[in-house]
């Protein structure tokens, strides 16, 4: 049944305070919904940012994570190398089965490193150094040279996929410009 009755000032007051509370418990329940919000989009930016970084983390442990074996492995090629280029002509027939067989491990030591992502750094006498992949490990004057060219290369270098594993050693002349 309808009250036609008029309200009361206090029935006025007590309905428009209900209805300030109403309307402060909706800012209060907004506020809170955008603090959690917020709180989400950052909660699931730093999960793909973990994500990302997780996956950047696998491929690197992937590619590099062998480098210390790798670069320990060096020594053993060298060696191998300067075995096969000491031999002299006339000991080749006699040694024929002995180098055959280095001949064959180091082919094989080369096939392991390739599968691996390990490329040969191989400069040539006359080459121009480059501090980015070679060594100097002497400098010298060779007449018929120009500073900055490679006149002896002690030993090969090594790239890991694109990082440097051991640059090149090479002799590198000094010659005075003329």
């Amino acid at each position: 049944m309808a009250n036609d009755e008029p309200q009361s000032l206090d029935d006025l007051a007590a309905e428009g305070d209900m209805q300030d509370d109403m309307l402060g418990r909706i800012a209060d329940l907004e506020a809170e919904r955008d603090d959690f919000r917020d709180k989400f989009m950052r909660a699931l930016a730093d999960t793909e940012n973990t994500r990302k970084r997780s996956e950047r983390d696998r491929r690197e442990a992937e590619n590099y994570g062998g480098s210390k074996l790798a670069r320990d492995m060096l020594p053993v090629y060298d060696n191998m190398r300067r075995a096969l280029q000491s031999v002299e002509e006339t000991e080749k027939e006699v040694n024929k089965g002995l180098l055959e067989g280095v001949e064959l491990t180091m082919r094989e030591l080369i096939s392991v490193f390739k599968k691996h992502g390990i490329d040969p750094i191989v400069p040539e006498v006359g080459d121009k150094f480059d501090p980015q992949v070679h060594q100097a490990m002497f400098e010298a004057p060779v007449p018929g040279t120009k500073a900055g060219e490679i006149i002896q290369v002690a030993a090969e270098g090594f790239m890991l996929h694109d990082r440097l594993l051991r640059p090149a050693q090479v002799g590198v002349s000094s010659m005075p410009a003329s």
